[in-house]
């Protein structure tokens, strides 16, 4: 994640709420390497049929942990101190158990964060999440054009139920945010988007950019973003990150290179900006993913790099200092041209290592979608 206001502004609402405070000069401790936050992906079902989905959701995974094995996840995240649990799938709320594991995961101490399409949050659902003490709701929503929106995650009426779900939240007193899935086809509503966002009280937003797994492996390259796309894009969330500091956060995620644009722009390319990049983490370094089936992987979209799985061994083992270190030290393994030759991948570790490999056959290649090259020659 890059949390532009935290660069742009020195601000912060649900990212302090969670972390405390931190900043340029003073970045966070909240998770390190061996005591991530975890992504769990608890259930492959899902009611939405989402162009890009990086688990390929629908049915509900065959090896599904039972409820039972899923306690001892969450025993085994207590274990080694995992700060956060954020519940997604597939759609999370699909789960029967998910409220007890819910629970269970919160009595251990864990922050309990949900992802979600937000298209079955009902004012009980609602209610429900507020009891258990969520210290955040995330939402998906692509566009604030309902035809987009359903195109996109594949189901006529999903914005409606969404934006629905988004309210009840809201109204329950959660702190909300919204997922933004950035690719060409909508890049240029930003604008537009965020004023959206404000007016329905949500607290984030957070701008995931395109990455290429699961089902987004067959999207073409029109999917994509050009260089002068993102460009106005990124110059486009630096103004709302200062226009809206302290009422809205922006972040963003899935493209450190967002942070060297900043660090490079606002920060005149200063050590301290470029630092405060390289301790915002991602996959495998803050953060990791577990699956349906109890695999574990750097983060969610890196499917292709399993480092255990959590019916065979126990996190702790899994979570080896030399497991993580291609994501942790990703700089040291980097070949493809460009990535491997710029003078900023100790801070950005390459971008996005799914991108590489789905986009260039090379989990170690170039991410094609770094646009620093053409807009710093």
């Amino acid at each position: 994640m890059i949390p532009i206001s935290v660069m742009v502004a020195d601000s912060g609402t649900t990212s302090f709420k969670i972390k405390g405070r931190y900043g340029v000069g003073r970045p966070s401790g909240f998770a390190a390497p061996l005591r991530p936050a975890v992504t769990w992906n608890i259930t492959r079902r899902c009611n939405l049929k989402c162009l890009h989905c990086y688990i390929n959701a629908g049915e509900p995974d065959a090896y599904e942990l039972t409820t039972e094995e899923a306690r001892d996840v969450v025993d085994q995240m207590a274990e080694v101190g995992v700060p956060m649990v954020i519940f997604s799938g597939g759609e999370p709320l699909l789960r029967r158990d998910f409220f007890d594991l819910a629970a269970y995961a919160g009595g251990k101490g864990i922050k309990l964060v949900l992802s979600s399409n937000g298209t079955l949050i009902t004012k009980d659902v609602a209610k429900r999440l507020r009891d258990l003490g969520f210290y955040y709701v995330g939402i998906s929503l692509d566009s604030i054009e309902p035809g987009f929106h359903d195109e996109f995650r594949g189901v006529r009426g999903a914005f409606a139920a969404t934006v629905a779900g988004i309210r009840n939240a809201v109204d329950a007193g959660l702190d909300v945010g919204l997922r933004f899935t950035v690719t060409a086809k909508n890049i240029e509503e930003i604008p537009q988007y965020v004023d959206f966002a404000v007016s329905l009280g949500v607290r984030r937003i957070t701008f995931y950019h395109l990455s290429a797994a699961g089902r987004a492996q067959r999207l073409d390259k029109s999917w994509y973003y050009t260089p002068a796309q993102y460009k106005a894009f990124i110059s486009a969330l630096i103004e709302y990150a200062k226009k809206y500091a302290g009422k809205i956060e922006i972040e963003t995620t899935l493209a450190p290179f967002d942070g060297i644009y900043i660090a490079l722009t606002l920060g005149k390319g200063s050590e301290e900006y470029l630092k405060f990049v390289e301790s915002a983490g991602g996959c495998g370094r803050k953060m990791i993913s577990i699956y349906p089936n109890g695999d574990v992987y750097p983060c969610q979209f890196i499917d292709f790099y399993k480092l255990g799985n959590v019916r065979r061994q126990r996190l702790r083992d899994v979570l080896r200092p030399e497991a993580v270190a291609p994501f942790v030290e990703t700089e040291k393994y980097l070949r493809g041209p460009k990535c491997s030759a710029c003078p900023y991948k100790q801070y950005c570790k390459g971008g996005d290592r799914a991108r590489a490999y789905y986009l260039t056959g090379d989990m170690f290649g170039d991410d094609p979608l770094c646009p620093i090259p053409a807009l710093f020659k």
